[in-house]
């Protein structure tokens, strides 16, 4: 299994940086950044940079999306950065959400969603695309060659998913939720007659590496990861809005926002976030990884027991540094071994 991480773009931008290239000298083999421009800094300008500093991870978005990216600009963009850096970039892309509500905008259509992907596929790949009957290229685009990953929660995304995309991105690290939304992805690319087997897989979620499991330090871990069931309530209430709270979309996944009453995105992905305090511990403890190293390693063999591919750590709380260097140091060796060192 791969280890990825997911960084925000905060400045200073030189700090972002320094945490891509740690990552890459412990192991980590991509690094992922938020993409809302108004929020944080522009991230394709610090992939430059990352990959610049870097000589092997893969460098992209999770994730952007068709309403602020034009289509053919995000191509053009990853082509350009494979042509500087080598083939090392990857693009992460969904219907948009802190991106473009922040300009009182709504998420993209799926069939908005499907066509960015297969724009962005086929200029990426340095090769053609009709578009309204005129068929367009990157003249100067040659070898480029790049995966597009989607992420999804909805039934009819994740239909989509696997009918065309590279890889798909779960944003949460519940084992049975993945269970579902795996399973839901694989039967959809069997019933377009892809190989599903083909489909990587990344499940992306925070983890808190603690020296103990002791309730305190368990407690603090959790305060500081809250503010992830806030991100994903947003995505889950769109679905709860347009299939019901019983629809075929697993209970744990769409139970939790009961108690929503709303979201502030000025302070979307951070931890303390005020809004977020409806989450309850239980999804915590299931969409992150919480806990000492022990956990972690067992929590990812699981994961990886289900085809996962890569699992990104999200690092947005006051230990990402320590929690990088834990899973340098215990995390990602113990689970190439498949046991928990000492």
């Amino acid at each position: 299994m791969d280890l990825g991480v997911v960084l925000q773009c905060n400045p200073p931008a030189s700090e972002v940086i320094d945490l891509a290239v740690r990552a890459e000298q412990l192991g980590f083999s991509h690094v992922w950044t938020f993409d809302s421009h108004l929020l944080w800094q522009e991230p394709y300008v610090i992939h430059s940079a990352i990959l610049a500093a870097t000589e092997r991870v893969v460098v992209g978005p999770m994730v952007t999306n068709p309403a602020t990216r034009e289509p053919t600009v995000t191509a053009s963009t990853f082509a350009t950065l494979n042509e500087m850096y080598g083939n090392r970039t990857i693009c992460g892309i969904g219907r948009g959400d802190s991106a473009v509500r922040t300009l009182d905008g709504r998420p993209s259509t799926l069939a908005t969603l499907r066509e960015s992907i297969r724009v962005i596929g086929a200029l990426g790949n340095s090769g053609e695309v009709d578009i309204d009957g005129t068929t367009l290229r990157l003249p100067w685009s040659h070898g480029s060659t790049l995966e597009v990953w989607v992420a999804a929660y909805g039934p009819k995304a994740l239909a989509l998913t696997g009918e065309v995309a590279d890889g798909y991105i779960l944003q949460l690290g519940d084992h049975d939720i993945a269970v579902w939304m795996i399973g839901q992805v694989r039967a959809a690319a069997e019933r377009a007659g892809r190989d599903p087997a083909a489909i990587r897989f990344c499940v992306a979620a925070p983890a808190y590496v603690t020296t103990d499991d002791s309730p305190g330090a368990l407690a603090h871990a959790r305060e500081q990861c809250r503010w992830f069931g806030g991100m994903v309530g947003n995505h889950v209430a769109d679905i709860v809005a347009r299939y019901g709270a019983t629809s075929e979309v697993p209970e744990t996944l769409t139970a939790y926002i009961a108690g929503r009453t709303g979201y502030d995105y000025t302070e979307h992905g951070r931890a303390g976030n005020s809004h977020t305090t409806f989450v309850p511990d239980d999804i915590v403890d299931r969409f992150c990884i919480i806990g000492p190293p022990a956990t972690h390693v067992d929590r990812l063999a699981e994961l990886r027991e289900l085809g996962v591919d890569q699992f990104a750590v999200y690092l947005q709380h006051d230990a990402n540094a320590a929690t990088l260097e834990a899973y340098g140091a215990h995390v990602m060796p113990s689970l190439t071994r498949g046991t928990m060192s000492a």
